[in-house]
C-alpha cells in the first residue's frame, strides 16, 4: 500500500488547530527529531546502509530553490520504507562518492545492477562505488533526446511562422487592407498548427486521437523535415521496444546510424555519437529491460511531499521527515 503524508498544516486544518503551533510541537517535542542521527549532517547527506540492496537507481532531485541532490535508491523497496538508501547535495561525483564510501566495500560489491541517466558524472559514481554491478543507461532519457529533436524542428519552424505572419500583418496595415490568416482543412492556421502538434510529435501513430491524426498529415504534409524527424525519433523508439536481445539491438542501432546519416541533421548526429559513446550501458538495457523510472516515480513522490510543504524552508527538518516515511 503506497504512503500518503500528511502535512502538518492539514492535520491542524482538521483538527481546527494552530499549524505553527503543532509544526513546533511535533518539530520539537512529539518526534524524535532532536535526537536523529543524522541531524548535524543531513543538510549534507544522510545514509542508509541497511537499505542497500542489490538493484539501485541513481538521480537527482530539486529540494528547495532548484538546489540539486543526489539521490540513491533501493528498486526492491517499490517506493515505500527501505526506499532511500542516500541523498547527498549536490551532484559533484567527488561528494556523492566521499559519502557513499562510507558504506563497507563488501556490502557495495553486493549490488548487481544500477540504472542511471546518461551523465558522465553519474556513471563515474555507480564505476566507483558499486564496482560489480552492471550500469545500464536509462532507455527513456535517450529516447527523451530524440523527442527534442523533433521538437526543435517544429519550434525553428514556428518561430518562422510568427515571423512571416507579423510581416504580412504589417504589410497589411500599410495598405490598407485586413490580414486574414489562411486557415487550413482543420480549421488551424499554420501558426496554430505548429503550436497544436507539440503534443502528438511526442507519440507514437497508434496513440494519436482523430484529431490529431488529421493535423499530423497537415504538418507533415507542409514540412517534411519535421516529418523525418519524426521518423527518426519513432524508429529508435521502435530499436528499445521491439528488440529482445543486446546482439538485434546492436544491429538495429547501426541501421538507425544510417538512418541519421541519410537525414542530415546535426541534432541527430549529436544524438548518435552520443549513443556511441554510452553505447555498452544502454545496449546493458536489453538484459533485463531495466529502467530508471522507479527513481522518476520516487522523485514525484518528493516533489509532491515538498509540494505538500509548499516549500522546503528547513532541509534537514524535511529529510527527517522523508526518512520516517521512506527510510
Amino acid at each position: 500500500m503506497d504512503t500518503h503524508p500528511l502535512s502538518t498544516s492539514r492535520i491542524a486544518k482538521i483538527y481546527n488547530t494552530n499549524s505553527d503551533k503543532l509544526q513546533k510541537a511535533y518539530k520539537h517535542n512529539l518526534s524524535d527529531y532532536n535526537s536523529w542521527r543524522h541531524k548535524s549532517h543531513a543538510e549534507d547527506w544522510i545514509l542508509y546502509g541497511k537499505n542497500l540492496g542489490k538493484y539501485l537507481s541513481i538521480d537527482e532531485t530539486s529540494l528547495s530553490k532548484g538546489e540539486l541532490y543526489t539521490i540513491v535508491t533501493n528498486k526492491e523497496a517499490l517506493g515505500q520504507k527501505g526506499t532511500i538508501v542516500a541523498m547527498i547535495k549536490g551532484t559533484r561525483s567527488e561528494d556523492v562518492i566521499r559519502v557513499l564510501e562510507k558504506l563497507p566495500l563488501s556490502r557495495r560489491n553486493m549490488v548487481k545492477e544500477v540504472t542511471l541517466v546518461m551523465a558522465a558524472n553519474m556513471n563515474l559514481i555507480a564505476k566507483r562505488c558499486f564496482k560489480k554491478a552492471m550500469i545500464v543507461t536509462d532507455r527513456f532519457h535517450v529516447q527523451m533526446l530524440a523527442s527534442e529533436a523533433v521538437q526543435e524542428q517544429r519550434i525553428k519552424y514556428r518561430w518562422e511562422a510568427i515571423s512571416q505572419e507579423n510581416k504580412m500583418m504589417k504589410e497589411s496595415k500599410s495598405t490598407g487592407y485586413s490580414y486574414q490568416a489562411e486557415v487550413l482543412s482543420n480549421g488551424d492556421t499554420v501558426r496554430q498548427l505548429l503550436a497544436r502538434s507539440r503534443h502528438l510529435l511526442f507519440k507514437s501513430p497508434s496513440k494519436w486521437t482523430i484529431s490529431q491524426s488529421e493535423r499530423a498529415v497537415l504538418l507533415f504534409e507542409r514540412y517534411p523535415r519535421i516529418y523525418q524527424a519524426y521518423k527518426l525519433s519513432q524508429s529508435l523508439s521502435g530499436v528499445f521496444s521491439s528488440c529482445t536481445n543486446k546482439d538485434t539491438a546492436r544491429l538495429e542501432l547501426a541501421k538507425w546510424y544510417q538512418e541519421v546519416e541519410k537525414a542530415n541533421f546535426e541534432s541527430f548526429q549529436v544524438i548518435s555519437r552520443t549513443i556511441y559513446h554510452h553505447y555498452d550501458k544502454i545496449l546493458n538495457y536489453f538484459i533485463n529491460r531495466s529502467t530508471n523510472a522507479s527513481a522518476e516515480s520516487f522523485n514525484a513522490k518528493i516533489k509532491d511531499f515538498r509540494r505538500q510543504f509548499r516549500g522546503v524552508k528547513d532541509i534537514p527538518f524535511f529529510l527527517y521527515r522523508l526518512s520516517k516515511l521512506y527510510a
